[in-house]
């Protein structure tokens, strides 16, 4: 089964906010990717507010408020704005004011309590909770005791070594683990960090059941030359062209 495509739309904000101005709209990037056969958005509300705003994040629930995934940190801020905007889907994730994009999946060794806390608050809200993690046996022990929805995994390693055999092949063995762990406990698999339209048939051909593909920078980037509508379509094209490599 070919899984879902999310469109991370931050750096459509990052471009606009060079200037503090109105263009381009994530929202109308929303509407094209959508359009284009994307089945869902992704937004990541930073702490910093670098790029995504909250009046983005309110309107692009408002106008699809079954097709969004918000990113965020557990911190009490960020649970409260998404208790109040009821997101269908959050995705919890670390963050560091200094770095450029979120560097590792959560700790879920020193953060347990405060993760399982956060999820029970979301899933009382009737908000889908999915945890940002590395594929590490050790973290993923821990999923019967946090009890997410869904787990995305940062694929990070595996898209810096895509030129490097070896270190891909490995990366993408651990990726594979790691899902079936996760399958195990009957959660959502989904991934997403570094992924493009070149890796992406290595990585479904090698990891299954992935269910949703998270994606930002490599199809915005790719929408400067190509437009947005097309990026996307070229992604989704990408989806089906499995490479099974293991």
């Amino acid at each position: 089964m070919t899984p879902d495509l999310f469109v991370n739309v931050d750096h459509i904000a990052t471009l606009r906010q060079a200037r503090r101005g109105l263009s381009p709209c994530p929202l109308q990037a929303a509407k094209i990717v959508l359009e284009a056969g994307a089945k869902g958005i992704t937004v990541h509300l930073r702490e910093d507010r670098r790029h995504i705003q909250d009046r983005d994040v309110l309107a692009l629930i408002q106008a699809h408020p079954q097709q969004i995934t918000l990113e965020m940190a557990p911190t009490a801020e960020m649970l409260g704005i998404a208790l109040k905007l009821k997101p269908k889907q959050v995705t919890l994730v670390p963050e560091l004011r200094r770095e450029l994009t979120t560097e590792s999946g959560l700790n879920l060794l020193a953060q347990t309590e405060e993760l399982k806390a956060h999820t029970a608050r979301l899933r009382e809200a009737g908000i889908g909770v999915s945890l940002f993690l590395d594929p590490d046996p050790r973290q993923l022990e821990l999923l019967s005791v946090i009890e997410p929805t869904a787990v995305e995994l940062h694929t990070g390693k595996f898209a810096s070594d895509f030129e490097k055999p070896e270190a891909r092949e490995k990366a993408l063995l651990e990726l594979s683990v790691a899902g079936k762990l996760i399958q195990d406990h009957k959660l959502k698999l989904n991934a997403g960090h570094g992924l493009d339209a070149l890796n992406l048939p290595a990585l479904l051909g090698s990891v299954e059941g992935i269910a949703e593909l998270h994606i930002g920078f490599a199809l915005v980037a790719r929408a400067v030359f190509v437009g947005l509508r097309e990026a996307t379509q070229e992604t989704l094209r990408s989806m089906t062209a499995v490479e099974v490599t293991l």
